[in-house]
């Protein structure tokens, strides 16, 4: 495992969610640092973490949040890295505030939104490793085995519908 990938979120009950991310890199080899940090409430931990992303080795950050969910966007103000953003449905809104508020960036602020929960979480890997894979072949092919692996997956339980349904 020589990548590492920054997994941040903005409190610690999103590690329900976030945890997808964490598990989805592993079976990639990709390690990751993952930490807790409000854009609201530790901003200054927030600034200085995103700052030293990348002299620490980052290769990308996915950043979780719910509700005002701006942490995505202040740590691509802070950073060059390529941020991918997780909403979190923690509010009223189900989720969609925190949609909004990761997928709707000023121009120059780029951040790669991602669905909203634990889907959101492992596609947000899924998507960091497949930026990893462009310059390493060897997180390359074990992303070909992944799909590979979810359509084998899918024929058999094809096989089987056809199987009981089919007359």
């Amino acid at each position: 495992m020589s990548h590492l990938v920054g997994i941040i979120m903005g409190s610690d009950n999103d590690m329900d969610i976030m945890k997808e991310a964490v598990l989805q890199l592993r079976e990639f080899g990709i390690r990751s640092e993952v930490i807790v940090c409000s854009a609201h409430r530790t901003p200054d931990r927030t600034a200085e973490w995103a700052k030293s992303a990348r002299s620490r080795g980052f290769r990308a950050i996915i950043a979780g949040a719910g509700a005002a969910a701006h942490l995505a966007g202040v740590l691509s103000s802070k950073t060059t890295l390529p941020i991918i953003g997780v909403p979190i449905d923690s509010s009223c809104l189900k989720g969609l505030d925190a949609l909004l508020s990761t997928v709707q960036m000023p121009a120059g602020i780029p951040v790669g939104t991602m669905a909203i929960g634990k889907a959101g979480a492992k596609n947000a890997a899924i998507y960091a490793a497949q930026m990893i894979g462009v310059f390493d072949e060897e997180v390359a092919t074990k992303l070909e085995a992944f799909k590979a692996d979810m359509a084998k997956k899918v024929l058999e339980k094809s096989a089987k519908v056809e199987a009981e349904w089919n007359i």
